[in-house]
């Protein structure tokens, strides 16, 4: 039992350690935001202290109106009644003023912070590195992105003005009875026990629930962008009828972590308003008595039961914003966990310029492993000469796209040196290695705008005819001027106005027209059909002459244009040498290539 006790309290330690940890790191981001805008928001905190003094006063001068200005108004001295009435007027009416300064002030604060945040997610999502985007789904950065910053957005554009005012208010009013009636102070102390016993249950039941609520939404928002993303898979399987059951479950989850929240606020409301109701009698209790006794004047128990009555009010619409202080709180906790994360393959500090480089590729004792520990390349050296087309072929999981990624610098080896001209790639800018280094992957992604403009992001700023002979090199121009408007046709959403096919020659045109001294096609040609394959080898032969290039496929076609062949298997390079001395050598290459040639016939 002892020993299950320790783990549990061990378990225990380490969890609140962790919270800790998130909500140091969340204060730390929300720091980092204020900062730039503190001398705005010390403006704004002295125009809150000031409009709540007004405020507050208010009930002190009915108090001084009652007690003091009114018996000598009815002794026909009506100055001292104008004189209360006009403070009363001037501070409401300064006050007033003051209060929409404020709001415009902390508007143009909060609105200052979400335009710094929301620009630090997208420019730090885009600078982590391919481990971070294969390991941390779309779904996720989009929840992010989307809910995530939308809580915050809401809080920043009323609810934190309001929880902060009402905080403010509440002090003010507590101060001014304490000064105006010590015995009414006393009774409204008493109160303050029920109160914070009835707030402490209300927000640890509500951290909570937003914190599941936060995940549920999350998830769903993940399960949502992926159903979307795959529906062509979905169509394909007939997934459907079992998407609608998984996504209604999910909903229904989210749901009645909504309705235990509203549940949560059901019982914390009244309970507010009876705390409230009752402290306001017990203060007319004991100062009624004082009033019969001759101990207290009426207007200060006026002021004192204004005073108790309005120190309750801010509370209800502290409750109110609680929910968006709670999954804003959550929602900060999972953007500074995004923002902290940490790119795997850094930027250099002191990066080798690279002007143009040859293109010679060169493996020093490389070794790779996955974070998770699977061994993926065992220890290798490779020598890619310049201008040397190497083609990787192998089973599903020999590693060829590994390797790809190593050379790409999307990774850096476990162990060993990846080079380009004897130079260590992790000491090459990043700028100049997306240069130097082009891949082209099976997605062949395509951004929205117009098939000219997709081309030109291989080198931006290119002109017309560039764009127009890096097409004719690939074999994708003429089947650009069937379209309804050539090369100004807009594409649409990630390609889905042309075909697969057609997709993957633009992207061909763009990385050619990039003029990489390496470029690398991850299985590019399997989206094409003989046809536009047929095509693309020819412009292949032509552009890969003088660069270096890897090239990974499954269809030994492709194969046929490289001058060396390398067959991985198991991580392993098991295979090396020229297409034809491999088919003749009797191993692994030879037996893929007969079976290729039996399956033409």
């Amino acid at each position: 039992m002892s020993l299950y006790g320790t783990n549990n309290e061990e378990k225990s330690d380490l969890n609140k350690e962790e919270s800790r940890f998130i909500r140091q790191r969340s204060r730390k981001l929300l720091g980092s935001l204020l900062l730039p805008l503190r001398a705005r928001l010390w403006l704004a905190v002295i125009m809150i202290l000031f409009s709540t003094a007004l405020r507050v006063a208010g009930p002190a001068l009915i108090a001084v109106g009652i007690d003091w200005a009114l018996p000598r108004a009815i002794n026909n001295d009506l100055m001292p009644l104008w004189m209360v009435v006009g403070a009363y007027l001037l501070a409401a009416a300064v006050g007033a003023v003051t209060v929409y300064f404020f709001l415009s002030l902390t508007a143009k604060i909060a609105q200052a912070m979400l335009f710094d945040l929301r620009n630090r997610m997208f420019v730090h999502t885009q600078k982590l590195s391919v481990e971070f985007h294969e390991r941390y789904t779309a779904g996720r950065v989009i929840a992010r992105q989307t809910s995530d910053l939308e809580s915050i957005s809401e809080l920043l554009s009323g609810g934190l003005s309001e929880l902060v005012v009402g905080l403010i208010f509440m002090i003010f009013t507590a101060g001014a009875l304490l000064v105006l009636d010590p015995i009414s102070f006393l009774v409204l102390a008493c109160a303050l026990v029920p109160l914070l016993i009835l707030t402490r249950w209300f927000q640890v039941n509500t951290n909570r629930g937003f914190r599941a609520q936060r995940v549920a939404s999350s998830t769903l928002i993940q399960n949502f962008v992926e159903t979307m993303t795959g529906v062509r898979a979905v169509k394909a399987f007939r997934k459907e009828k079992d998407n609608e059951q998984h996504f209604g479950g999910l909903v229904e989850t989210y749901r009645k972590l909504n309705a235990r929240l509203i549940q949560l606020f059901g019982i914390y409301d009244p309970g507010l308003i009876l705390i409230g109701n009752a402290t306001v009698a017990a203060v007319l209790l004991f100062g009624g008595f004082r009033v019969l006794d001759g101990t207290l004047g009426i207007g200060v128990l006026t002021a004192a039961i204004l005073y108790a009555r309005r120190f309750f009010d801010p509370m209800e619409q502290i409750a109110i914003f609680y929910n968006s202080y709670q999954s804003a709180s959550s929602a900060l906790e999972k953007i500074s966990g995004v923002l902290q994360e940490e790119p795997s393959v850094p930027e250099p500090e002191n990066p080798v310029v690279i002007h143009q480089a040859q293109g010679q590729v060169s493996f020093d004792s490389v070794h790779f492993q996955y974070a998770t520990g699977d061994q993926v390349l065992k220890p290798f050296s490779l020598e890619i000469p310049a201008g040397q087309t190497i083609a990787l072929v192998g089973t599903t999981g020999a590693g060829k796209s590994t390797l790809a990624k190593l050379i790409s610098r999307f990774y850096d080896p476990t162990e060993g040196v990846v080079k380009l001209d004897d130079t260590d790639l992790r000491d090459i800018s990043n700028g100049d290695l997306r240069r130097e280094i082009v891949m082209v992957t099976q997605e062949a992604y395509l951004f929205t705008g117009s098939v000219a403009e997709n081309i030109q992001l291989g080198k931006p700023g290119a002109s017309m005819e560039e764009v127009e002979q890096a097409a004719k090199a690939v074999g994708a121009h003429d089947f650009i001027l069937k379209l309804p408007n050539g090369y100004d046709t807009d594409v649409n959403k990630r390609g889905g106005r042309v075909s697969s096919g057609q997709r993957q020659l633009i992207s061909f045109a763009r990385a050619f027209l990039a003029n990489p001294s390496v470029l690398i096609l991850d299985e590019a040609t399997s989206s094409l059909d003989i046809p536009s394959e047929a095509m693309v080898q020819k412009g292949l032969k032509t552009l890969l002459s003088g660069r270096t290039a890897v090239i990974i496929a499954h269809r030994l076609s492709t194969v046929a244009i490289a001058d060396r062949v390398l067959v991985m298997e198991h991580g392993s390079i098991i295979e090396d040498g020229t297409p034809e001395q491999l088919v003749a050598a009797a191993g692994k290459f030879s037996k893929l290539y007969k079976a290729w040639r039996e399956s033409l016939v």
